[in-house]
């Protein structure tokens, strides 16, 4: 499948993969993460039952805390 992943087209061999195994697969590993979904903010509980389709945009962004 092809989807958007932070503005760059991704091709996932899959037809359709959760939020978590994406993360997995991609290695983010950072803690603090907002995920958005096709604009939507997908709550990090709902990570395991969001699934990601064709042509969904998604993107993954890091918070960062500092002084």
């Amino acid at each position: 499948m092809k989807i958007t992943l932070n503005n760059s087209p991704e091709d996932i061999e899959r037809n359709e993969i959760s939020i978590s195994e994406l993360l997995v697969l991609k290695n983010f590993v950072f803690k603090m993460l907002v995920i958005k979904l096709n604009d939507k903010v997908i709550k990090k509980p709902d990570y395991a039952t969001t699934f990601i389709k064709d042509g969904d945009t998604v993107m993954v962004l890091h918070l960062v805390s500092g002084g």
